[in-house]
């Protein structure tokens, strides 16, 4: 165990996965708790030793007093702090992790099956596929997850499924406890199935001091295509680790948009995907507008596995205030991947002395027939610039406006939804005035 572990929320974990243990679950799903706790115990949540870890510090969140699965209050919950001004989406909402269907709404969609993640555990896809991607990753925050998880949401396409209208996932943080939530999903997408999911993070007005450790194991079977948005739009009282583990097949697409904007103080993003078929594309794109003394940490990896795929990559940080943004992204390139062809860009501009700015770009190539590039850049707000728009009578605040727009344009054009990169752009700009 690590040493900073506090004692009290390591005794509440171990009564937690002894209470789970007891309670009645495939065998296999059994095993799985098992062999996650066991592989925890050993390890210890990560400290700042740990390279993957060095500019994340566990310890505020961990000398905490917690509530673990208590009963998810409803009565009181407001979703208007997720709302997308001209969205027409499905509905999925989670409170504290749990599916709530009172909340939600989902038309009847021929081919679309959506479950609490607790209810699914007889369906086909999910015993082909739960624990079996982001366990065999290095972070130990999902042998937690895996431990411990009782909410979280199974969604399934079939065969040549094309969604209808997107599905917008909104993740609710209440509670007048401080509490502590495992929660996990697991979305797979069959043969030349599409679907386009929008996952919005809220925090309830009042709500106590919460930690939030989320995983989500996507797979992109062949020719399937999924367009992902991360929106994280919460409050300072929640705190957000996320993992994020995506596999794909032949001729499939996946693209990820994870945006972070002033609000929860504390966020560490895993995403991972994995090209483990030919003729596989994936991109990933980031824009993180932070402030106050927010702490926004992405790593990403993209490891490709097999010849003939492609993957480009794109994050952007604009930390304001005292605020920190770390990016971290890996591009691996099997033995076996010849013709890859891997782009990854990260951007970064300070706004203010006291922004802080971590940027970790990394490539490692084993195979001889590739095109692969990556870059990095750091600087501040361009003052000069600045002038020059209020030398044409543009006004301070607008001129800001306009340069972080600017410098943004090249991740936000590529939104593939319209209505989401214009609800993002509004955002950017609201974040500026904090």
């Amino acid at each position: 165990m690590s040493t900073i572990v506090a004692d009290s929320l390591y005794q509440q974990l171990v009564s937690t996965f002894q209470e789970l243990e007891n309670v009645s679950g495939s065998s296999d799903v059994i095993a799985l708790r098992q062999q996650a706790f066991a592989r925890f115990q050993q390890e210890g949540f990560p400290t700042v030793k740990n390279e993957e870890w060095k500019y994340t510090n566990l310890h505020p969140l961990l000398n905490k007093d917690y509530v673990l699965n208590s009963d998810v209050a409803i009565d009181d919950v407001e979703l208007n702090k997720a709302d997308i001004q001209g969205l027409d989406a499905h509905r999925i909402v989670l409170v504290n992790g749990q599916y709530v269907l009172a909340f939600s709404s989902l038309e009847d969609e021929a081919g679309l099956t959506v479950k609490p993640i607790e209810e699914a555990s007889q369906e086909a896809n999910f015993k082909a596929h739960y624990a079996q991607h982001a366990d065999k990753s290095d972070n130990v925050l999902v042998q937690l997850n895996t431990a411990l998880q009782t909410a979280g949401v199974y969604i399934s396409l079939a065969p040549n499924k094309v969604l209808s209208k997107p599905i917008h996932l909104i993740h609710v943080a209440t509670g007048d406890q401080p509490f502590f939530v495992q929660t996990r999903n697991l979305i797979v997408l069959e043969p030349n199935a599409e679907v386009e999911i929008i996952e919005s993070f809220i925090t309830s007005d009042g709500a106590a001091q919460n930690w939030n450790n989320k995983v989500t194991e996507i797979v992109v079977q062949k020719g399937a295509k999924m367009q992902h948005y991360f929106l994280q739009v919460a409050e300072a009282a929640s705190s957000y680790t996320q993992h994020t583990e995506v596999y794909q097949e032949e001729h499939s697409l996946y693209n990820n948009y994870n945006c972070n904007l002033p609000g929860a103080s504390f966020v560490r993003n895993n995403i991972n995907v994995r090209l483990d078929a030919e003729q596989v594309e994936s991109h990933l794109y980031g824009i993180n507008l932070t402030a106050g003394k927010q702490f926004v940490d992405n790593h990403t990896v993209v490891d490709h596995m097999k010849p003939h795929c492609e993957s480009y990559e794109w994050y952007k940080n604009i930390p304001q205030g005292e605020s920190t943004a770390v990016f971290n992204g890996k591009i691996f390139v099997r033995e076996d991947a010849q013709k890859t062809n891997a782009f990854q860009q990260n951007n970064n501009m300070l706004i203010g002395d006291k922004s802080t700015v971590y940027a970790k770009p990394q490539l490692e190539i084993f195979a001889d027939d590739v095109k692969c590039s990556h870059g990095c850049t750091m600087g501040q707000f361009d003052d000069e610039a600045l002038f020059y728009l209020r030398a044409r009578g543009i006004g301070e605040e607008s001129a800001r406006v306009l340069l972080v727009h600017a410098f943004a344009f090249d991740v936000t054009t590529r939104f593939s939804n319209e209505v989401v990169r214009n609800y993002v752009e509004d955002l950017v700009e609201k974040g500026l005035a904090v």
